[in-house]
């Protein structure tokens, strides 16, 4: 009887160590600072700037699941110093990694953009999209130049992360810090404004949540040095965004301080939660806190910065020895048709009338152009959606979604600037016991909540959204559909 519960031991035991996976870990980072002058993103006027005030990065995070020689699943992360990650860019690092590397599965390299407003722009007319500047032919970086460099760049940092990966370990960790505030203001008529002042008598709320939770992954070599780290902010990078000069934001010195600290390799993958109704920017108590940043001699900047390295810190020495290396990894991808937001004959007519008084007002004249260009496509689009509608009265717009079972915490990205609502949504019926939400990895469009849309306002009218609140309901009980599947 001894020698029979002897056997069966050495069989399970054997058979743990044949199923038991190993994970491989590859790491990079690569400037993407295009050559000066060049035209910005993020605001609707154009800006050219003429210099660099911090560099701008891509990271680039690689993880292989493998039993013995045989690689089970694969997953690529690659954050971006970028106002969010066009279909251009993103299909152009695929196809470029797929030239060097047949037989990777490129699907599974995913781009987020950290929302750096003071970054380059990234399509022109050539591409089909809504928001275009008038950007000089001469003397500037153009969008179709700096799309070859970034994606030449990303897919040789992605290449050598795989040609470095090598066994490591993995563990996750939650902290809070207070960086968002919710930038919508609602008011006694019960409509919202981005922005809008909150010290008049009809103020009445701040619209929704605001989300202070900060999920970090940790990732170290087999000599359990630290050398990637996943930090997920529910903040867009929009502290300086409107400087006429490339700048990565508070992101910037949020990863000097880590790196001071860490070590200056230390590959650092900034994935913004859902925060299209969030921002660095401060709607009520702005005196106080500008007292405190006098008194205490820093910027706004190194305030962010810092509160996300307190926090990276304070999780780091509470994880820092669960490091795992036979964890579950799994990389689903999927697309999604959401419905559109449909647009009305009313919207229709004032988005014409717009566009037609801009247009009036460039010929009238022409120095204008530069500061009213983008304007006149941001609202003709709404009349290209209107007529495309009398042929499909119920449109759908496809997205690619990825969903990530890391051990026991998921990442569930999206290309929206997705409200905040929505993220929560998502992490409060996820059955990981960590859910890193992290949006614009893909074109960004805000998707708005029912209450947003009506409040109105700018990132809840329809020029702002392409998808519907409806829409927002399915990506998140599709996003929870594959979550469930990885968790069974």
């Amino acid at each position: 009887m001894i020698r029979y519960s002897i056997r069966i031991l050495f069989l399970c035991l054997l058979s743990v160590r044949l199923w038991a996976t190993e994970l491989y870990v590859g790491a990079a980072t690569v400037d993407i600072t295009p050559p000066l002058p060049v035209a910005l993103m993020g605001q609707f006027h154009l800006r050219i700037a003429k210099q660099a005030e911090t560099p701008i990065s891509a990271s680039v995070l690689l993880l292989e699941n493998r039993s013995g020689n045989r690689s089970l699943e694969t997953s690529v992360l690659v954050s971006c110093d970028l106002v969010y990650i066009s279909a251009g860019i993103r299909d152009k690092v695929r196809q470029k990694v797929k030239q060097k590397l047949p037989d990777f599965d490129v699907s599974k390299i995913v781009l987020n953009a950290t929302h750096t407003h003071t970054a380059p722009v990234l399509e022109d007319e050539s591409d089909d999209v809504s928001f275009l500047y008038n950007i000089p032919r001469e003397g500037v970086t153009s969008p179709a130049q700096y799309k070859e460099m970034f994606s030449d760049r990303v897919a040789e940092a992605v290449i050598k992360a795989w040609n470095n990966r090598a066994p490591g370990s993995v563990t996750w960790g939650l902290e809070r810090a207070a960086v968002a505030y919710n930038r919508r203001a609602v008011y006694k008529d019960g409509t919202a404004v981005m922005y809008g002042r909150t010290d008049t008598p009809e103020f009445q709320n701040l619209e929704g949540y605001e989300d202070h939770d900060i999920n970090t992954l940790f990732f170290w070599d087999k000599n359990k040095k630290l050398i990637a780290a996943a930090i997920n902010v529910p903040c867009p990078a929009q502290e300086v965004e409107h400087r006429s000069a490339v700048n990565a934001d508070y992101w910037h010195p949020a990863r000097e301080l880590i790196r001071k600290k860490y070590g200056k390799d230390l590959a650092i993958i900034a994935m913004i939660g859902a925060a299209g109704d969030q921002s660095p920017h401060p709607m009520y108590r702005k005196k106080a806190e500008e007292r405190m940043r006098v008194l205490g001699k820093y910027d706004r900047m190194e305030d962010i910065a810092g509160r996300i390295a307190r926090a990276f810190d304070r999780a780091y020495e509470v994880v820092r020895n669960e490091g795992t290396s036979d964890v579950v990894l799994t990389h689903r991808v999927a697309e999604l048709d959401l419905p559109q937001r449909v647009i009305t004959r009313e919207e229709y007519l004032d988005s014409k009338k717009v566009v037609e008084e801009t247009e009036a007002e460039i010929r009238a004249d022409p120095r204008k152009k530069d500061q009213l260009y983008a304007k006149a496509t941001w609202f003709g689009d709404v009349m290209k959606r209107y007529d495309l509608q009398k042929n499909d009265p119920y449109p759908t717009y496809r997205t690619e979604i990825h969903v990530i079972r890391i051990g026991d915490i998921a990442i569930c990205t999206n290309q929206f600037e997705l409200f905040t609502d929505f993220g929560i949504r998502i992490q409060a019926r996820s059955k990981a016991l960590q859910t890193f939400v992290v949006q614009l990895a893909g074109p960004g469009t805000y998707l708005a909540t029912h209450k947003a849309v009506k409040g109105g306002g700018y990132s809840a009218v329809c020029q702002s959204n392409v998808v519907s609140p409806e829409g927002g309901q399915v990506l998140v009980d599709s996003t929870l559909a594959i979550l469930d599947e990885l968790w069974k």
